[in-house]
């Protein structure tokens, strides 16, 4: 019996005969079941990101790991983390079955190399400092599987996200996460309702670990990299909520500072080298750095 995500379903035959309604329809009723797969899966994205944020501490990296569509979507995942949570590009590592360069395409038949995987996880000299994610929607992808056994002999944390259960790379990761998608309205099509609920567990994992590091105060972005006009207005309006205080204040306050966090501190009374001191001591956490803050008389 052929995995879940490979079978092909009796209620899409004749699928190439359909109208266009219909095939839409479908494809959406597929992504609905997909996102509905999720839910059951939060207990173990939930230990996930708990054991994560304890191991990640000030020198930890986050490691995505994965071939073909599922790597471009943990590719993906990995490469936002910076501008939106300002993570350090030391600190980050994605280890893709044929590398990032595809402007020749995908390379299919990388996945088929345990040994290739293997090495280049040795070349990361993984400790139990890191975190490793492995995603394969069939969960057999050898080049992924043998990189999480890899990180996992060497101590790091490691997660696998796959819709298959019983399948190679759940049994490899210290947290298996499994999406039951089931079968694709076409055939064997991962990238469809397997990779949309890939892409959402991956999202659910890296912002719950981000708030969870400091990078969110309430439900703001306050690490965000203010890289253009958008998010410099983004930054002086969250100092200014934050804050309260009006726009030109708040945007005085980042000229002076650099940064959203700083910013807040100085509004708060604590400018200079004790706002980055109240900041380091708190290890990035705004709201905790703030709890430090002396109360105005």
């Amino acid at each position: 019996m052929p995995a879940a995500t490979e079978a092909a379903s009796e209620r899409f035959q004749g699928l190439d005969q359909w109208k266009t309604t219909g095939i839409l329809e479908a494809l959406w009723a597929g992504q609905s079941r997909a996102v509905a797969a999720c839910l059951p899966a939060l207990p173990a994205i939930e230990r996930a990101v708990e054991d994560a944020a304890a191991r990640l501490g000030s020198s930890g990296r986050l490691i995505y790991v994965g071939a073909g569509s599922s790597g471009l979507i943990a590719a993906l995942d990995a490469l936002e983390l910076a501008s939106t949570f300002d993570w350090p590009d030391e600190r980050l590592a994605i280890v893709l079955a044929g590398g990032l360069d595809f402007s020749r395409g995908l390379d299919s038949g990388t996945e088929d190399d345990p040994e290739a995987a293997r090495t280049r996880m040795r070349g990361l000299d993984c400790t139990a400092a890191d975190v490793v994610i492995g995603v394969s929607a069939s969960g057999t992808s050898r080049f992924t599987v043998a990189a999480l056994e890899e990180a996992r002999q060497a101590g790091a944390g490691t997660m696998a996200v796959a819709c298959n259960a019983g399948s190679a790379l759940l049994a490899a990761a210290l947290h298996p996460v499994l999406i039951e998608t089931g079968a694709e309205v076409i055939g064997g099509s991962t990238r469809l309702g397997a990779g949309t609920a890939q892409k959402l567990v991956l999202n659910l994992f890296s912002t719950a670990l981000m708030v969870r590091l400091g990078a969110v105060f309430d439900n703001l972005m306050v690490n965000v990299r203010p890289e253009n006009e958008k998010l410099r207005q983004r930054c002086v309006a969250m100092v200014a909520r934050i804050a309260g205080c009006g726009p030109e204040t708040a945007a005085d306050a980042i000229a002076r500072t650099g940064s959203v966090k700083l910013a807040v501190l100085a509004l708060a009374g604590v400018d200079g080298e004790r706002a980055g001191a109240a900041l380091g001591n708190a290890g990035g956490n705004l709201r905790k750095a703030l709890g430090t803050c002396p109360k105005p008389e």
